[in-house]
C-alpha cells in the first residue's frame, strides 16, 4: 500500500485579486483539504477556539519560535504577529492531507525560502483595470490607498517568476477548476510517485 504524503499548496497574488473567494469555493468543492491554521499574538476573540481559528501565543513564545525557525512565514500587523507554524503543516502533510495556504505575496516568498517543496500558485487579475475596479468596489479605501495598492500590485506581479503556476481569476468557478487540476496533476507527478514506489519496494525487500 502506497502511503502518500500530502502536498502544501500556496495560493497567492496581489491584494484585491480574490484569493479569499477562490479559496472558499475550492473548500466547498474539496472539503478534504486542510486549511493552514495561522499563529498569532493577538487576543482571542469571543467564540474563537485555539487550534481551530488560530494558535494563540504570547509575544515571547512567538519570537522564540521565530528564532528556532519554526515559522514558514510571519509578519507584524498593528503590534501583533501572525505566521504559519511549520510543525502543524508538517504533521498534517505527514498524515496524508493536502494543506492549503492563502497568503499575500511577501509571505509566499518567505514560505518559498523555508519550504521550497511547496506548490506555489499565483492568482492573476484579468487586468490592472479590473483589479482597480475590485479594490474600488470594496468601498473601504481612499483614492490614495487604492493607488498605493495598485503600485504594490504591479510590483507583486513582477514577482511571478517565483511561482509554479499562474491562474487568471476572471471567473471564480473557472479559476477554482484550474486550481483543482493543479492539485490533481501534482499528485500524479512522476517524482512523487517514484519516491513512494521506491519506499514500497524497499519495504518489501526487507
Amino acid at each position: 500500500m502506497i502511503e502518500e504524503k500530502g502536498i502544501l499548496f500556496i495560493l497567492s497574488g496581489p491584494s484585491g485579486v480574490g484569493k479569499g473567494t477562490v479559496r472558499k469555493e475550492l473548500f466547498n468543492r474539496k472539503p478534504d483539504l486542510k486549511y493552514s491554521i495561522s499563529m498569532t499574538t493577538r487576543n482571542r476573540r469571543t467564540g474563537e477556539t485555539d487550534g481551530i481559528d488560530y494558535f494563540y501565543k504570547s509575544k515571547e513564545e512567538f519570537e522564540e519560535l521565530v528564532e528556532q525557525g519554526q515559522l514558514l512565514e510571519y509578519a507584524k500587523y498593528v503590534n501583533n504577529y501572525y505566521g504559519t507554524p511549520r510543525a502543524y503543516v508538517e504533521e498534517t502533510l505527514a498524515a496524508g492531507h493536502d494543506v492549503f495556504l492563502e497568503i499575500e505575496v511577501q509571505g509566499a516568498l518567505q514560505v518559498k525560502e523555508n519550504f521550497p517543496e511547496g506548490v506555489f500558485i499565483f492568482l492573476f487579475p484579468p487586468s490592472l483595470v479590473e483589479l482597480k475596479n475590485r479594490i474600488v468596489n470594496r468601498g473601504t479605501e481612499t483614492t490614495e490607498l487604492v493607488l498605493n495598492r495598485l503600485k504594490e500590485a504591479r510590483k507583486e506581479i513582477e514577482m511571478m517568476d517565483a511561482y509554479d503556476y499562474v491562474v487568471v481569476n476572471d471567473q471564480v468557478e473557472l479559476a477554482v477548476s484550474k486550481v483543482q487540476s493543479i492539485i490533481q496533476s501534482e499528485h500524479l507527478k512522476r517524482e512523487r510517485i517514484e519516491k513512494q514506489y521506491k519506499k514500497l519496494l524497499e519495504d518489501e525487500m526487507e
